[in-house]
C-alpha cells in the first residue's frame, strides 16, 4: 500500500552511515523509502494520498542548499563535532555534481559568528547550549579561523555560491542574503542537505517553506549527533514543511530532468 507497510531495519542504535548503506543495498534494484517514522508516513499518506508530492525537478529553478559542512562541525575534536556529518560527504558531492550537470544552482552555507557576537547577542543561547567555555567554544567558527572553512573533501565548484549566515536559519532576518540570491535566479525549489539536521537544516527548511519555497530534505544527506533527533527532524519536515527523500531518488530525478 505505501512506504509505511514495508519492513524497516532497526535503527535505534545504528549509525547514520550504517543506515544509509543498509538502505541503499536492501534489495537489488529496489529503491529505499525515506527514513521516516511509520506513524508519520501513515499520517502523511492519509492527508495527501501519497508520500511524495514533488515528482519532477526543473533544474533552472532549483538550488542545492548545503548547510554548515565546515571544519568546525566535521573535523575530529572540533568545537561541535558531528561525526556522522563526515559520512554524508559523498552523498552531498553526488548531489552537487548532479545539480551542476543539469544547470542547477549549488549554494554552500557557512555558519558565521563575528568576534564578541555570541557574548553580545546570543546570551539566551549560551546557557541552553551548555558550552563549558562559553563564547570561546565557538571562536573557531569566526571568519578567518580554520573551523570556518568548508570541509576539504567537499566538491565545491567554481560557479557555486558561498553564503555566510549568522543565525541557525539562513532565511531569518539579518542572517544572510540567501533569499535575495535565490530570488535573483528565479529559484523556487530547495534541496537541503548538511548539518545539523535538527538545528540549522530544519530551521532553514521551516523558514524556506514559510517564504513559499518548495523544500526537499535529504535523509542520507543530513546528519546530527543523535539518531533520534535526526529522525524527529525529518518527521517534522515531512509532515508540515516539505518532502523528505533519499540521495538516490533525487539524483535520479535530476538525471531525468528536462534541461531548458
Amino acid at each position: 500500500m505505501g512506504a509505511h507497510d514495508e519492513p524497516k531495519p532497526d535503527v535505534g542504535t545504528a549509525s547514520l552511515s550504517t543506515r544509509a548503506v543498509a538502505g541503499t543495498d536492501a534489495g537489488a534494484g529496489a529503491e529505499r523509502a525515506p527514513d521516516l517514522s511509520a506513524d508519520v508516513v501513515e499520517a502523511i499518506v492519509e492527508v495527501r494520498g501519497q508520500l511524495g508530492v514533488v515528482h519532477e525537478i526543473d533544474p533552472a529553478s532549483t538550488a542545492l542548499i548545503v548547510i554548515d559542512m565546515q571544519n568546525f562541525f566535521l573535523a575530529p575534536g572540533s568545537g561541535v563535532e558531528v561525526p556522522a556529518a563526515r559520512d554524508i560527504v559523498d552523498n552531498i558531492n553526488r548531489l552537487a555534481v548532479s545539480m551542476r550537470s543539469v544547470g542547477g544552482t549549488v549554494v554552500w552555507i557557512r555558519m558565521t559568528f563575528e568576534p564578541n557576537e555570541l557574548a553580545d547577542n546570543w546570551t539566551a543561547f549560551l546557557p541552553v547550549n551548555g558550552a563549558t567555555k562559553g563564547p570561546s567554544t565557538f571562536r573557531d567558527i569566526e571568519p578567518g579561523q580554520p573551523g570556518h572553512e568548508l570541509w576539504p573533501l567537499l566538491d565545491v565548484g567554481g560557479s557555486d555560491l558561498i553564503v555566510d549566515k549568522r543565525r541557525f536559519s539562513a532565511f531569518i532576518q539579518g542572517s544572510s542574503d540567501l533569499q535575495e540570491l535565490l530570488d535573483e535566479r528565479g529559484i523556487d525549489t530547495l534541496i537541503i542537505v548538511g548539518t545539523l539536521t535538527n538545528v540549522c537544516c530544519e530551521s532553514t527548511a521551516r523558514d524556506a517553506m514559510m517564504l513559499n519555497y518548495r523544500v526537499i530534505m535529504i535523509d542520507d544527506g543530513t546528519a546530527t549527533i543523535s539518531t533520534n533527533a535526526h529522525r524527529a527532524a525529518l518527521d517534522n519536515v515531512a509532515m508540515f514543511f516539505g518532502e523528505v527523500q533519499t540521495t538516490d531518488h533525487v539524483v535520479d530525478m535530476l538525471a531525468n530532468a528536462t534541461v531548458g
